[in-house]
């Protein structure tokens, strides 16, 4: 993919973002697929900058869990004209804790996913 064109494709980088987390297939390769150079991820308790170490961050993150389900509805997508995009979508996360962590076995967090994304030459946004 040469640029980010389309509602389709910007949808799809979310689902690849998405579904990376849970495949656990994390590495620079994955981050540089998905994500530009001065990218920025911001969480409520964290956030990183830059394509430069991103995948190592998220699997820290991830690291406090056994697994991961990250479900998301249909992405709005409002292409601005500018070879930008904006993209929006609810998202449910479920975190299974580890084997003999006390208390609820699960962590389940709802959010409203925002994210812009523009053609790079990787085909990345």
């Amino acid at each position: 993919m040469n640029s980010v064109t389309t509602a389709a494709e910007i949808s799809t980088l979310l689902d690849r973002y998405l579904l990376g987390l849970d495949d656990e297939k994390l590495d620079d390769a994955w981050a540089r697929a998905l994500f530009s150079d001065d990218a920025r991820v911001e969480f409520p308790m964290a956030r990183h900058e830059g394509v430069e170490g991103l995948a190592d961050w998220h699997r820290q993150a991830l690291d406090a869990f056994a697994r991961t389900q990250h479900l998301h509805s249909p992405a709005v997508v409002d292409l601005t004209g500018d070879e930008r995009a904006v993209l929006r979508a609810n998202l449910v996360s479920t975190h299974v804790h580890h084997p003999g962590t006390p208390g609820d076995p699960l962590f389940v967090a709802g959010t409203l996913v925002r994210g812009e994304a523009r053609p790079t030459e990787r085909g990345g946004a």
